[in-house]
């Protein structure tokens, strides 16, 4: 549904459903929190089923509230072999805040609820920190080279470390988002990277290749998404207040090579030059689809 509100009064209306959607989902979650923090073992893996499922229907209702009031017409596309309870990595190039709100919308009830990874540190933030960790965002353990020039034993502790914060995910479903590109696209950073796209900042292949050795093979897929909007990306106070009428989202399903899982990103150049090889033909082939269905939608 369409709402005739003009835009600002919109605007104020998605965004005030949506905080108290947040209010409301945060009492029981954090609630749940609670109950985690003082639990182990099978009850604890139990507790964050629980409270993923809270999180799940918090981002469920704010699709509902997107869907009645802005009338977005929504292009979807690859989305019906997803598997609620798959456990997958997700690349996606990235334009917009309003990139969070089209994944949530894409991946409704039909892949588990996502997360990123992040580092250590952030746990200490309040309040979030504790509700990502009770959300099972997946936190690294990283040094920097002067730390491990200083002490050597240090090398390779960082990757482990974040290994086995993601021994969860054996027991759980799990989706990780991870946008290649570091930062949003614009024209500036374009031209200024002198990326070779036309469409996208360069890929940096690292964070991928670190969660490719992190999750190992218990992933069973990548997950290609390329996200268009064919008016033009816009910033999320556009979005809330109806201003974005068109989104074309399409999914794809991608074999990982299974030497990814096992190679060393930072002390084999070679297999450096594999993984960065592999990605950048991953991201030539998006350049060219996102010309393709920029020009279908037009």
């Amino acid at each position: 549904m369409k709402s005739v509100l003009p835009a600002p009064l919109l605007g104020s209306l998605t965004f005030f459903l949506m905080l108290i959607n947040l209010l409301f989902w945060a009492v029981p979650v954090y609630a749940l929190i609670l109950v985690k923090l003082m639990t182990w073992g099978r009850a604890r893996i139990q507790v964050s089923h629980w409270i993923a499922a809270n999180a799940q229907t918090w981002a469920s209702v704010n699709v509902k509230i997107w869907d009645w009031l802005l009338g977005i017409e929504w292009d979807m596309r690859g989305i019906e072999a997803l598997d609620r309870k798959g456990q997958y990595l997700v690349i996606s190039n990235h334009q917009t805040w309003n990139d969070i709100p089209v994944v949530m919308k894409a991946f409704d009830r039909r892949a588990p609820f996502f997360k990123f990874f992040m580092k250590q540190e952030l746990i200490w933030v309040p309040i979030l920190g504790l509700a990502w960790w009770g959300l099972d965002f997946p936190f690294m353990k990283r040094y920097t080279p002067e730390q491990i020039a200083r002490n050597p034993a240090l090398k390779g502790k960082d990757l482990e470390t974040t290994r086995r914060a993601c021994e969860k995910y054996r027991h759980q479903p799990v989706t990780i988002l991870n946008y290649l590109e570091g930062t949003r696209f614009t024209r500036e950073k374009h031209d200024r990277q002198q990326s070779p796209y036309r469409n996208l900042l360069l890929p940096k292949s690292g964070g991928f290749a670190f969660a490719l050795s992190v999750m190992g093979e218990r992933l069973h897929r990548l997950l290609d998404i390329t996200v268009v909007y064919p008016d033009g990306a816009m910033k999320f106070w556009d979005f809330v207040s109806g201003r974005v009428r068109r989104v074309v989202v399409e999914v794809r399903q991608l074999e990982i090579p299974p030497e990814f899982f096992r190679g060393n990103y930072g002390d084999d150049p070679e297999f450096r030059k594999q993984v960065q090889a592999w990605v950048a033909n991953i991201w030539r082939q998006k350049d060219q689809r996102i010309d393709e269905l920029l020009t279908e939608s037009s």
